[in-house]
């Protein structure tokens, strides 16, 4: 019976990987600030189960590394679409690029405030008069939008970049010279791997608000909607694999990108942490909160990071999330079941 069970299983892993063969595959130009890794593990997982296959897509990763604005991948045709913060969409926005935000990847953002896990520090609110430290000096907006929620200033503290190597983060905490640090997930990990328990004291006005998005151009949204369907499809199943196997994403990951699992408890940390982020909080995968971008921009644009505000309906494209959600969890849940008798 066992023999039969992991037969029939086996064939639907064979079913599921048949459409690579079966029909040309159309290719998705994107670009997103990892090349392929367990950070944003729907792509691996999504992959490696077939599915963007399925939906006749093949994913080609532009390059990353670069202090080009992704928004300008967009704007040169390079990229049918991109992974972009808030800020740099509101930015864009004002700049007069016709962009359009079409799914939610990450619906809570990375970034946050930590304090040692001894801290007697229980809330920003506490931080008046203490120095604090910002992984770089790109945090500072973090730190000022968390105080603010708290009605205060950065004239309040002392801020002090304290660098982003993790045994520097450790030791600011160890040495006590910082009283928090404002950073974002792989930099409490990074702290975490040197030997200091941390706990976040992050006010919702920091992190209620989408992490990174996918954004496409008027262009793409009306001419490459059908693969930009599929892309988003894919995307949102590889994302729900998390929620009924985080085991099969671990084994995926630590098969694709093995140089994040060479310290196995780091490897297994951040995959959860890409987890919590990656996993939409709304009932749809990718929703698009019109509120929430709302809600965001006074604080963005008090500190600089945007000039305006923008009426969301400018910009948020719901077209795509209907779709990215058309597909069946119970055959997603028997395709990880196939890929596990035949892989672990």
């Amino acid at each position: 019976m066992k023999r039969l069970t992991r037969a029939a299983l086996l064939g639907v892993a064979a079913i599921v990987a048949m459409p690579a063969a079966a029909q040309d595959l159309t290719t998705v130009n994107a670009i997103m600030p990892k090349q392929r890794s367990a950070n944003y593990f729907p792509l691996i997982v999504g992959e490696a189960l077939g599915y963007f296959e399925e939906e006749g897509v093949k994913v080609n990763l532009l390059p990353s590394d670069t202090p080009i604005p992704f928004v300008n991948f967009l704007r040169n045709g390079q990229a049918d679409i991109a992974m972009m913060d808030s800020a740099e969409v509101l930015q864009a926005v004002a700049a007069g690029v016709p962009v359009n935000v079409v799914y939610e990847v990450m619906q809570t953002a990375p970034d946050g405030i930590a304090i040692s896990a001894e801290s007697d520090f229980k809330d920003v609110s506490e931080l008046k008069g203490e120095t604090v430290g910002l992984v770089s000096d790109r945090d500072r907006v973090t730190m000022q939008i968390a105080l603010d929620a708290r009605d205060l200033t950065e004239d309040d503290v002392t801020m002090v970049v304290v660098g982003e190597a993790g045994p520097t983060l450790a030791a600011a905490f160890r040495d006590q010279t910082v009283a928090a640090i404002a950073g974002s997930g792989p930099d409490w990990l990074a702290i975490q791997a040197n030997g200091i328990a941390i706990d976040l004291i992050t006010p919702s006005e920091v992190s209620a608000k989408p992490g990174n998005v996918f954004v496409a151009l008027d262009d793409a949204v009306e001419g490459k909607s059908e693969r930009l369907e599929g892309y988003l499809r894919a995307w949102a199943k590889g994302m729900y694999v998390a929620t009924i196997a985080p085991d099969v994403v671990a084994e995926i990951a630590r098969t694709t990108v093995p140089e994040e699992w060479e310290d196995p408890t780091f490897g297994q940390q951040y995959l959860e942490n890409a987890i919590r982020l990656n996993v939409s909080v709304t009932e749809n995968a990718g929703d698009l909160q019109t509120e929430t971008w709302s809600s965001i921009q006074p604080a963005m644009m008090k500190f600089g990071l945007i000039e305006e505000t923008a009426d969301p309906s400018g910009f948020l494209e719901p077209k795509f999330i209907g779709p990215a959600n058309d597909w069946s969890k119970d055959e997603v849940a028997a395709e990880v079941e196939a890929w596990r008798a035949a892989n672990m």
